[in-house]
C-alpha cells in the first residue's frame, strides 16, 4: 500500500491539457450564438438530455459538458428540467420499446420551435443495439430528428460543435 501511495505521490496529476486559450475568437463566437439565440428564440437555448436506453456512455460526455472545462454556459446554452422549458432535445441511445412512448410524450411537450439532437451511433440508427428484440430503432424512427452527432460516444468538443452548428444554421 505504500509502495503505491509513494507511486502516486511522486507521479503527479494526471490531468488533460488545458485547451489554447483563443479569447477573441471565442468572445466573437459567444457573442455570435447569443444573439443568434435572442433573434430566434428571445432568450438562450434550452436544452432537455433524454436517455432512451443507452447505456450510458453518451451521457457522461453531456455531462461533461458543464463541467469547468468546456463550460456550455458560456455559449448561452443550459441544460433544464423539463422538456416544457426546453428548445432542443438532446437525446440518446437507441430506442427501446419501453422507452417509445416517453420519448413522443417528451416531444410532444416540448414547445415550438423545437430541434432535435440524435446523440451518438445508437441514437442514429441503433448502433450495436440494432436489430435487439427491445429495440424500435434509432431516434429518427420515433420522432424527427434535425442534427445527428455520431460518435460511441462523441467527444464533448464533438458535442459543441453540433449544438453551436444546429444554434448558427437554424
Amino acid at each position: 500500500m505504500r509502495r503505491l501511495l509513494f507511486k502516486n505521490v511522486v507521479r503527479g496529476r494526471v490531468t488533460e491539457q488545458a485547451p489554447k486559450p483563443d479569447d477573441a475568437a471565442l468572445a466573437e463566437l459567444a457573442a455570435n450564438l447569443d444573439r443568434t439565440a435572442r433573434r430566434k428564440l428571445g432568450r438562450s437555448l434550452a436544452i432537455r438530455e433524454v436517455d432512451a436506453g443507452s447505456c450510458n456512455g453518451c451521457e457522461l460526455e453531456i455531462h461533461a459538458l458543464n463541467n469547468a472545462f468546456y463550460d456550455l454556459e458560456r455559449f448561452g446554452l443550459r441544460f433544464v428540467a423539463s422538456p416544457r422549458h426546453a428548445d432542443v432535445l438532446l437525446v440518446t441511445g437507441p430506442v427501446t420499446k419501453n422507452m417509445r412512448e416517453a420519448l413522443e410524450r417528451t416531444y410532444a411537450a416540448t414547445p415550438d420551435p423545437k430541434w432535435v439532437v440524435a446523440v451518438g451511433n445508437c441514437a442514429a440508427d441503433g448502433g450495436i443495439f440494432a436489430g435487439s428484440y427491445a429495440v424500435v430503432g434509432g431516434v429518427s424512427k420515433v420522432v424527427p430528428v434535425d442534427l445527428h452527432i455520431r460518435g460511441c460516444p462523441p467527444t464533448p468538443e464533438a458535442l459543441l460543435k453540433g449544438l453551436l452548428a444546429l444554434i448558427s444554421a437554424a
